[in-house]
Parts: structure tokens; C-alpha cells; sequence
């Protein structure tokens, strides 16, 4: 032991050196998460490990370092997507123009995880709790976000203010129910019908 306290200092130097390194394999995690979820929104859940690695800039053998099997790799993309739009909803409402604006463009980024979302069920169909353990995480992260954005449209007189985050929410995933099978079917603008509907006239 080092009576100098020189060890504790190399002990700082260490938990400094150590951090950067977490942070970088954090965002390289996330960096590859954001290329599976844009590749899952292309291709569906079924697409090749090889298109994921070439969106992400890593061989394919990185992805299966991190994510073993593929059920793996969409719960991590399903939690991640869920996450980001958590966050983007407090950060979307203080950019503004308005909150009814703030609300419009959450509703784009949810539409866009239940697109990601497609097949989560079958890749997760022999793990029924686990599936349900999902969903109750979906919903405890997302209700809340939406609930806060329609309160500040409601306050600010932009919409109307009888409609829950849960049904609404539930209508939208409703809308793009069947979208990924027929092409000619645009639940973006069903959803975009639906949004401007809430408008107080």
C-alpha cells in the first residue's frame, strides 16, 4: 500500500480512462441499434444480418457479439426505439412552434416504432412473458409521454380535451395495422387525419 496516496491517484487516472471507453461502446450500441431499426423499418424484422452491419459500419460479426441470436437484436431495437421516443417527446415540446405542432411530430416518430415493431410477436413467440413484460414497459415509458404532450395542446386551446394517451395511441396503432402488407395502404395519412381531427375549431 502507498502511503503517498500516489495509488489512489492511479486508481482516479484509471476510473477516468475507463469512462470514455463505456460512453464510446454506448454510442457505437446505439449507432447500431439506429442502423437495425432503419433496416427493420425498410426490410421488415427478417432482414439480413449483412444490411444491418453495412448500415452501421461494423462487420457482422460485432452484431453477433452483442446480440446472439436475432430475437435479441429486435428486443434491444424495441427497447431503444421505446427509449427514444420516451425522450423525444419533453425535448419536442420546449422546441416547439406549439404544443399541438410537438404532438404531430411525436405521433411521426411513434408511427415510426410500430412499423419498427412488426414481427416483434413472432420473434418472441415462444416467450409469451417475456413479449408481456414488453408491452407493460412499452406502455409504463410511452402513456405518459403522450398523456403529457395532449395536456399541454388541451391547456394551450389547440384540441380538444376528452381524448386520452391510451386511446389515442391505441387508435393510431390501429391505423397502421396491415401496412406492412399492402403497399397502396398510407396509414401516415390516415394518422395525419386523425391528429388534425383533435383540433379545436
Amino acid at each position: 500500500m502507498d502511503d503517498s496516496g500516489n495509488g489512489d491517484a492511479g486508481a482516479g487516472q484509471t476510473a477516468r480512462a475507463a469512462r470514455p471507453k463505456r460512453a464510446d461502446a454506448r454510442r457505437n450500441q446505439e449507432t447500431l441499434l439506429d442502423a437495425a431499426a432503419a433496416v427493420f423499418v425498410e426490410s421488415g424484422v427478417e432482414a439480413p444480418v449483412r444490411d444491418i452491419a453495412v448500415r452501421a459500419g461494423v462487420g457482422t460479426a460485432t452484431i453477433y457479439r452483442h446480440f446472439p441470436t436475432r430475437a435479441d437484436l429486435i428486443v434491444a431495437v424495441y427497447r431503444h426505439q421505446v427509449e427514444a421516443c420516451a425522450e423525444a417527446g419533453p425535448a419536442l415540446l420546449s422546441a416547439g412552434p406549439t404544443p399541438y405542432a410537438a404532438l404531430g411530430n411525436w405521433i411521426d416518430l411513434f408511427v415510426d416504432f410500430l412499423v419498427t415493431k412488426h414481427g416483434l410477436a413472432a420473434a418472441l413467440q415462444s416467450d409469451d412473458a417475456g413479449f408481456e413484460a414488453l408491452h407493460a414497459y412499452f406502455l409504463d415509458r410511452l402513456v405518459p409521454v403522450c398523456g403529457r404532450l395532449l395536456d399541454a395542446a388541451a391547456e394551450a386551446g389547440e384540441i380538444r380535451s376528452d381524448v386520452g394517451a391510451y386511446q389515442l395511441m391505441r387508435g393510431v396503432g390501429n391505423l397502421c395495422i396491415g401496412a406492412e402488407n399492402n403497399p397502396q395502404y398510407d396509414a401516415r395519412r390516415l394518422v395525419e387525419l386523425l391528429i388534425a381531427g383533435l383540433r379545436r375549431r
